[in-house]
C-alpha cells in the first residue's frame, strides 16, 4: 500500500496548488527503507570502485525512487526514466492495470517531485517500456531498476532489455517480484534466473537484486556490510545453484544520509558533500 504522503494530484490546478517535498517521505510511493540501503550501498559501492555506465529507471509513478537514484549520477553520464505517464497503454490487459493503479498519474507531478531536488530532469521517455532499446545504448547502464508493469509478457521483456543495456558487471532491481498481486512478475524473474544466466545477488520483501556478470565479490561485500547492520536480518539460500542473500528488513533505518530538498535545486550529491 502506499505510504502516508501527499495526495495524488488529479488535475493541473492541484498539482500546482500542492506544497513542494522537502524530504524523500513526503513524496508519494513505494520505496521501503531497506531498499534505501540497499540502492545506496549498490550505487555507492559503483562509484568507489569508478564501475562506468548510466542509470535507467522503467516506471516511475510519482519519482520517488527516481529522485533517490538521481543523487548517484557523475557528470557526463545519463539517468533515463521511462514510463507511460498519461499516454495510453499499448494494450487491454495494460489498460486495465493503468487504470485501475495509476489513474491519477501525471508527467507533470512526477516532474515537479523531481525538480525539488534536481536542478536537471533526467530524459524522459514517455512511452511503453518495450521500446526502452530504441532510446539507450546496449551495454550502457550500470544500474537498472524495473518497476513498470506487473504483466509477465511486459515483465519478461523488460528483463530482456535489462540485459541487453546492461554494462558486464550491471546490477537489475526488479520489484514486486513476490507480491501476491503480481504473479507475472514472480514468473518473468525466476524464469530468468532459470534460462538468461541472470544470477540473484539478494532479495528483501519487495525487490530483486541481480547481475549478469560476476557476482561472487558483490555478493561477499554485501554480506559484510549487512553484518555489521543490526536492524537487517540476512541469511543464506541456494536458488538454480547461486548462493543468494534473503534480507528482512522491516526494521531497517534510512541511510544516514537521506534525500532533502536543496533550495538551489541541487542534486544529493552535492547536497551530502560526498559524491561528486
Amino acid at each position: 500500500m502506499p505510504e502516508a504522503s501527499a495526495s495524488v494530484p488529479t488535475s493541473a490546478q492541484e498539482l500546482d496548488e500542492l506544497p513542494r517535498p522537502t524530504g524523500l517521505s513526503d513524496v508519494k510511493g513505494w520505496f521501503h527503507p531497506a531498499d534505501q540501503v540497499l540502492f545506496d550501498w549498490f550505487l555507492s559501492r559503483q562509484l568507489s570502485r569508478e564501475e562506468p555506465g548510466d542509470l535507467l529507471e522503467l516506471g516511475a509513478y510519482l519519482g520517488k525512487s527516481a529522485i533517490f537514484m538521481g543523487g548517484y549520477l557523475r557528470p557526463g553520464e545519463t539517468f533515463t526514466v521511462c514510463d507511460l505517464f498519461d499516454s495510453p497503454a499499448p494494450d487491454d490487459a495494460n489498460s486495465k492495470e493503468m487504470n485501475r493503479s495509476y489513474a491519477t498519474l501525471t508527467r507533470r507531478a512526477f516532474e515537479a517531485n523531481y525538480r525539488s531536488f534536481h536542478e536537471r530532469l533526467p530524459a524522459i521517455v514517455q512511452a511503453p517500456s518495450s521500446g526502452i532499446t530504441s532510446h539507450v545504448r546496449p551495454e550502457s547502464c550500470r544500474f537498472v531498476h524495473i518497476d513498470a508493469s506487473h504483466l509477465f509478457e511486459h515483465v519478461h521483456a523488460d528483463i530482456a532489455a535489462a540485459r541487453r543495456l546492461l554494462t558486464p558487471g550491471g546490477v537489475v532491481v526488479l520489484d514486486d517480484f513476490r507480491a501476491e498481486h503480481c504473479p507475472g512478475v514472480a514468473a518473468a524473474t525466476w524464469g530468468a534466473v532459470a534460462t538468461t544466466g541472470l544470477k540473484p545477488l539478494c532479495i528483501t520483501a519487495t525487490k530483486f537484486y541481480g547481475t549478469w556478470g560476476a557476482y561472487h565479490d558483490a555478493r561477499e561485500a554485501l554480506g559484510v556490510f549487512l553484518a555489521g547492520r543490526g536492524d537487517m536480518w540476512h541469511g543464506a539460500e541456494e536458488v538454480a545453484g547461486h548462493p543468494m542473500i534473503r534480507i528482512s528488513g522491516a526494521k531497517a533505518v534510512q541511510p544516514a544520509q537521506p534525500v532533502v530538498r536543496s533550495p538551489k535545486g541541487r542534486g544529493l550529491a552535492s547536497l551530502l558533500g560526498r559524491r561528486g
